[in-house]
């Protein structure tokens, strides 16, 4: 028993020693946590230089875009074909993808040699080879009578400029053809195809192998989006913002960039890293000075360094007894499979032992252990190297996503990873160390990077289709030049009809007088109150406008909210309603017993006889209280009064939001003679000759018009540009039939054909995967709101999906891109549809005055207008371009409505 406890600690003894020594001859190779740290550091620098335009011509690291836009979603299918160069094999492959409710791939493939004479030979022969290959399979497996789409696996660093283009930057690994260089691969691949005749595909992409490998996962884990090679070579791609993505045009979104990391240290950023061995490997390769970082980590470099090494301990003494056999001395005796085979962990000893005596060797049990620990400190290196890098890319996905923890995938591949069988373990404990806010899934890719590659065509196939759905429906909404000038005629018809006797009851514009008979001139003076309904808030004010020199206005006022069971209660509960927020703010202003001249802003339809007497035409933006239709809307609010018995009010006028608008504006600017709002509602007020007014007596000065022109359409004037989407907000609103401009304009409406459209793209399959969320369902879920939000320019479509988050729509990046996509769409013909409609008021102001010419100005107000990104410059654009003879200024008004009804009750006092 002694004598095997003496055994033991001899061999324990005898092991140490000799780890000892070789950690000593290796001291430089083994790198600790904070020289790993260093290097992740200097490659996310190198990441950064090499995205930017300016940098990336001299950057090492050079960060191609692939023009891969997104990862598999699940719902790919169809056959296609794959090729896949870059090993010591070249593959073909036949890739069945289908969906039927579960995805399933089918492959079918075929390995052909790629001898010496082919892959350092020149272009013409090596892609007459792979055609020649490719036709061989398709006649042994009998499809030569079919159409396939084809990806292209090239694991070679190329310069993209679209998915179906590459130019190659320079050879790597073993390959050295003449010729192909600075050449775009998929031409020379095309060309080769078409001698011969009875081969019919079409090249879609050009795929690096990361990206297949990342592809390959991808479409069996989401959220896979970094693919990882070690194998004869080593490179990584990953998913980048392409706001980040200096080299290409646009910011929406994201692109697999591959990184072509294998050149990290080539502009000598790893010098203090590399040993003598590294430099003498780099100097006996193809390419000297080029992929430095690929030398310290790939399994074509791997088993070289162990050889130098073992060759040098030995001609030190250190190992063999300083014998050195003729094997040893020659380049590439030791490969990485043997580096492999020496590092298992049960018969790793008695495979080194086998392995050096093939080399001619004679080892001892001590120079077995010295060597195969020489193996673990190389092989480790590497994957530290590997890890360092990956931590650096896992970094910037996580602050790229502006997350305090990322979870996500990495998909991986390559003979060295698959095959040695302490890498793996070692490489995922290293990253795991390095990146503790990353919980990361290292998925092993089992197909290889040709089935990524007709993933990656199975992708761009599923996008051309859907970008094509996607077009057709969002086509509807686009109007052409030709759609315009009809709507601002229209309107300008539908303007005349209600000014004219004989057409006004039937006609759709309803040119409402409002006794408006002047604007404000600067002498108006005193105290008022105003009164501002026109939405699901009421606001009460008090305003005091000054007058001379010194002329201003100061207001106080406070909002008071309106319950969906009084908007659509009944007159009486509204009125009273309101009755009790005039009380409580007279209460609050201290100001209850004073008899002040009021205004009275109400923003609906109204029939007016006079100033202060207005028959409500209809309820408009949600509003249905009962017994209010026809009735005088001042005497309603003075029963109102009298039921309250606390306070008596002078109510002066009534008035439309757009009239208070306009006049707000007005004092400040006297060009102005046009009110526009912008918001939950839509509508235009506008000076109109009193001649011209055929249903008021008078033709002497000007009356304020209230056009209403949110019915313009329901005679069906307008029918053949609204879409199915507009037809079906029509059929599930309030007022089914009534107000269809308005419903294709205004703010109330917009989310709700956004969600019409979202719905439809679900239903095809184009969002969302296709899965319909409970919230989807939801009538009135999408908000205009959410329109401004997300077609914010400084909002990241990480951003972007939050929102959809928020609403309960589970989105990918792809969504975010359709969805901002349908908002613009839809919020672009609102805004349009608003210029042609205001471009025929200004030409009527023009033609009115018999000018060649007109200055005017417009005051708007109005959520849409103000808070959406894009509106107001689409309505400027519009009105410049279907009114060119009017030169047109738009003056947003800071006070909205109700400082209007004070200044209306000041001018109708004055007057």
């Amino acid at each position: 028993m002694f004598a095997v406890h003496l055994l033991a600690f001899y061999f324990t003894k005898l092991k140490e020693d000799q780890i000892k020594k070789v950690d000593r001859f290796l001291y430089h190779m083994r790198l600790s946590d904070d020289v790993l740290l260093d290097v992740m550091t200097r490659f996310q620098a190198e990441m950064v230089k090499g995205l930017e335009r300016d940098a990336h011509p001299t950057a090492a690291v050079k960060m191609l875009p692939t023009f891969v836009r997104s990862i598999p979603d699940g719902s790919e299918n169809g056959d296609f074909l794959a090729l896949d160069l870059g090993g010591s094999k070249f593959r073909v492959l036949k890739v069945k993808v289908s969906e039927g409710g579960k995805q399933n791939v089918q492959m079918e493939s075929q390995f052909y040699p790629t001898p010496k004479e082919i892959t350092h030979g020149n272009g013409t022969e090596l892609f007459d080879y792979v055609a020649d290959c490719l036709a061989d399979f398709m006649e042994t497996k009998n499809i030569k009578h079919k159409k396939f789409p084809l990806g292209f696996t090239f694991s070679f660093p190329c310069i993209q400029t679209k998915l179906d283009e590459g130019v190659l930057l320079s050879w790597t690994k073993y390959f050295k053809v003449r010729g192909v260089q600075e050449t775009d691969v998929i031409s020379s691949l095309c060309h080769a195809l078409r001698k011969h005749k009875d081969v019919d595909v079409d090249v879609l992409a050009l795929v690096n192998d990361t990206v297949g490998t990342m592809m390959t996962c991808g479409y069996d884990d989401q959220r896979c989006e970094v693919g990882v090679i070690i194998g004869t070579g080593t490179n990584a791609c990953y998913m980048e913002e392409m706001s980040n993505i200096d080299l290409v045009e646009g910011d929406e979104g994201r692109m697999c960039i591959n990184t072509e990391w294998g050149a990290f240290g080539d502009d000598g950023s790893l010098d203090d890293l590399r040993t003598e061995f590294d430099r003498e490997i780099d100097l006996g390769s193809i390419n000297p000075g080029k992929q430095l970082f690929e030398k310290m980590i790939s399994g074509l470099y791997l088993g070289e360094l162990v050889r130098l090494i073992l060759l040098k301990m030995a001609k030190k003494g250190l190992l063999f007894s300083g014998k050195i056999s003729t094997a040893l001395r020659t380049k590439g005796k030791v490969e990485t499979k043997h580096v492999a085979a020496m590092e298992k962990r049960k018969e790793g000893l008695q495979n080194t032992k086998e392995i050096l005596m093939e080399l001619g060797l004679t080892p001892s049990e001590e120079d077995c252990i010295a060597v195969q620990h020489v193996c673990t400190i190389v092989s480790f290196r590497s994957a530290n190297l590997c890890a360092a890098a990956l931590a650096a890319i896992l970094t910037r996905l996580r602050e790229n996503k502006k997350l305090i923890r990322l979870r996500t995938t990495v998909g991986m591949d390559g003979t060295l990873y698959k095959t040695h069988p302490q890498y793996p373990k070692r490489l995922h404990k290293v990253v795991r160390r390095l990146v503790p806010n990353c919980d990361v899934r290292f998925l092993l890719s089992e197909s290889g990077s040709g089935k990524g590659a007709a993933m990656v065509t199975a992708v761009a196939c599923r996008l051309v289709s859907q970008r094509k759905q996607i077009d057709e429906i969002l086509a509807s909404f686009e109007l052409s030049e030709k759609n315009l000038i009809d709507v601002k005629n229209k309107m300008s018809e539908e303007l005349e009809y209600g000014l004219k006797k004989e057409t006004h009851a039937t006609a759709t514009v309803k040119m409402l007088p409002t006794y408006v008979c002047g604007t404000p001139d600067g002498t108006e003076k005193g105290k008022f109150l105003a009164l501002d309904l026109g939405g699901t808030n009421f606001r009460v004010l008090l305003v005091k406008i000054r007058s001379g020199r010194r002329k201003s206005v100061r207001m106080y006022n406070k909002i008071f909210a309106i319950p969906l069971e009084i908007m659509q209660g009944t007159g009486e509960e509204l009125f009273d309603h309101i009755v009790q927020c005039i009380a409580d703010f007279l209460e609050y202003m201290g100001i209850k017993g004073a008899r002040l001249p009021l205004g009275f802003t109400f923003s609906f339809p109204c029939r007016q006889a006079s100033i202060d007497k207005g028959a409500l035409v209809e309820w408009t933006k949600g509003f249905k209280a009962t017994d209010c239709e026809g009735e005088d809307v001042v005497d309603m609010l003075r029963e109102a009064i009298k039921r309250r018995n606390e306070f008596d009010l002078d109510i002066v006028a009534v008035v439309n939001d757009t009239v208070g608008t306009m006049m707000t504006c007005g004092y400040e600017d006297p060009n102005c003679e046009i009110g526009f709002i912008a918001g939950t509602g839509s509508n235009v007020c506008y000076m109109e000759e009193m001649k011209n007014i055929e249903i008021v007596e008078g033709t002497e000065g000007k009356m304020c018009i209230n056009t209403e022109w949110g019915g313009f359409g329901d005679n069906g004037c307008i029918d053949s540009i609204r879409t199915k989407y507009d037809k079906e907000v029509d059929e599930g609103s309030l007022n089914p039939g009534k107000q269809r401009y308005e419903k294709m304009t205004s703010g109330m409406y917009l989310g709700e054909i956004v969600r019409q459209i979202l719905i439809d793209l679900t239903k095809h399959g184009l969002l969302f995967r296709g899965r319909m969320s409970e919230s989807l369902r939801t009538r009135g879920i999408f908000e205009t709101k959410f329109l401004s939000h997300i077609e914010s320019d400084r909002l990241a479509l990480l951003q972007v999906r939050r929102i959809l988050q928020q609403l309960g729509l589970d989105s990918t990046c792809d969504d975010s891109i359709i969805v901002k996509e349908v908002c613009g769409a839809v919020s672009k013909r609102a805004a349009q549809l608003c210029g042609a409609g205001l471009a025929a008021i200004v030409e009527k102001k023009r033609k009115n005055r018999n000018l060649e010419h007109l200055k005017i100005t417009v005051g708007v107000d109005g959520t849409l207008y103000k808070l959406h990104p894009h509106f107001s410059g689409i309505l400027r654009e519009t009105v410049k371009e279907m009114a060119p003879q009017c030169d047109v200024t738009f003056m947003l008004s800071e006070d909205g409505s109700g400082k209007g009804a004070a200044l209306i009750t000041a001018v109708a006092k004055r007057l």
